[in-house]
């Protein structure tokens, strides 16, 4: 076999379909639209779940469960993860997120009391379990709680400045 004569798979490749080319293609006249009808006209698109008119899915089912607006998500670490940290060192989210202790996101952090922790560690976090506090100050740490970073929003926006020429022409006149 040489490199001219590969051919594709019978089959793999298909001429695509010519419509509205006249009677003889088969897909002539109303190119394989119909005859008259909604679908047969120009800027047709039908909405996504329309079901002509009947009941569509969506609404025949029975809903169920609510969504909490107010749900807190967390990104989370277990305490025995932070075995892998060295002794006496201050663990902070920017560290454990370094270190590849935490999923990156800019969720707060809560740390779990899953497994043992055999360190000592200051640990600073946004939130602790009962027992993650516990077991960190049985192991001769510190659980000091962080405050969330939040972005102030007053509502005020700084006013549009003058443009150039007409602040200088503002300035002249003030002066004079």
């Amino acid at each position: 076999m040489k490199l001219h004569e590969l051919k594709p798979a019978a089959g793999a490749r298909k001429a695509r379909i010519r419509i509205g080319r006249g009677p003889g293609s088969g897909k002539g006249k109303t190119a394989g639209k119909g005859h008259n009808g909604q679908k047969s006209r120009s800027g047709y698109s039908r909405r996504w779940g329309f079901e002509g008119g009947q009941m569509p899915l969506n609404r025949r089912l029975p809903k169920r469960g609510f969504t909490n607006l107010f749900r807190k998500e967390y990104r989370t670490v277990n305490v025995e993860r932070l075995n892998e940290l060295e002794a006496g060192s201050v663990v902070t989210p920017e560290s454990l997120q370094s270190a590849g202790l935490l999923r990156k996101g800019s969720a707060e952090v809560k740390v779990m009391g899953n497994g043992e922790l055999k360190v000592s560690l200051t640990v600073r976090a946004h939130k602790f379990t009962r027992v993650a506090a516990q077991k960190i100050a049985d192991a001769g740490g510190k659980a000091e709680t962080i405050e969330p970073t939040r972005i102030k929003v007053t509502g005020k926006y700084p006013k549009k400045s003058l443009r150039p020429a007409a602040a200088v022409a503002k300035a002249e006149n003030d002066q004079s």
